[in-house]
C-alpha cells in the first residue's frame, strides 16, 4: 500500500487521477451547499462527479474523509499568517480572516465535521491532524516570535494562548449563542491578542 495526499491508503499501481480527484472533491463541496453531511452519501457524490463508487472507495475510506479533503481544498490557501512587522499584527490579521471564512459555508461544514466526529473518532482525528494541528503549529511559531521579541509575556503558554485566541471563534461557530459576524471578526483579535502582551497594562495600537 502507498499513501495518498492526506494519508489515505491507495492500491499500488492504481494512481489517483487528478481529474477524477478534483471532480469528486468539487462534487462533494457542491452537494454540501444544499444538504447536510449526515444526509450526504457516497452514491450522491459519485453521481455528481460522474465516477463509480468504487473509484471513491479506492481513494477514501468514508464520505467524511472525502469531505475533509474537499474542505481542505477550499481553505488551505486562504488562512496563512501574513508577514507583518509584529507578531501581534500577524495574529490579529489571521484571526480576523479565520472568523470571516468560518462565517459562511465553510464554517457550516466545519461544524458538521466536528459534530460527525463525536461519533466518528477517525473523522475528528483527520480534521485535527490535517487542518487544525498544522495551523496551530504555524500560530505557535508566531507566538514564540512574539515572546522572543518581547511583545508577549516571557512565560506565556503557547497552547493556552492559542485556545484563548481561537476558542471564541469556534465557540460561536458551534454553540451559535451569538453571531460570527463582521463586528465580532473585527473586535475579537485586538482584545484577545492584548491578553498576551508582556505588559498587562499595555494596549495594542
Amino acid at each position: 500500500m502507498t499513501q495518498t495526499r492526506g494519508g489515505h491508503p491507495s492500491a499500488v499501481g492504481r494512481p489517483r487521477s487528478a481529474e477524477s480527484q478534483q471532480a469528486i472533491l468539487t462534487a462533494a463541496w457542491q452537494l454540501l451547499k444544499t444538504c447536510s453531511l449526515r444526509k450526504l452519501s457516497i452514491e450522491a457524490i459519485a453521481r455528481e462527479a460522474n465516477v463509480g463508487k468504487t473509484t471513491i472507495y479506492r481513494w477514501w475510506p468514508s464520505k467524511t474523509a472525502v469531505v475533509v479533503d474537499s474542505f481542505l481544498t477550499q481553505v488551505e490557501a486562504s488562512l496563512p499568517f501574513p508577514n507583518t512587522e509584529t507578531a501581534a499584527e500577524s495574529l490579529m490579521l489571521q484571526m480576523q480572516q479565520v472568523a470571516r471564512v468560518l462565517s459562511g459555508d465553510v464554517g457550516r461544514i466545519v461544524a458538521q465535521i466536528v459534530a460527525e466526529g463525536q461519533c466518528d473518532s477517525e473523522a475528528l482525528e483527520s480534521f485535527r491532524d490535517r487542518f487544525l494541528n498544522p495551523r496551530r503549529t504555524a500560530a505557535r511559531q508566531v507566538i514564540l516570535q512574539g515572546i522572543e521579541s518581547g511583545e508577549f509575556a516571557p512565560d506565556l503558554d503557547a497552547d493556552l494562548a492559542m485556545d484563548i485566541l481561537y476558542g471564541p471563534i469556534y465557540y460561536r461557530l458551534l454553540v451559535k449563542h451569538l453571531p460570527l459576524d463582521e463586528a465580532f471578526a473585527s473586535a475579537l483579535p485586538k482584545q484577545a491578542v492584548s491578553m498576551l502582551a508582556a505588559d498587562t497594562d499595555k494596549t495594542l495600537a
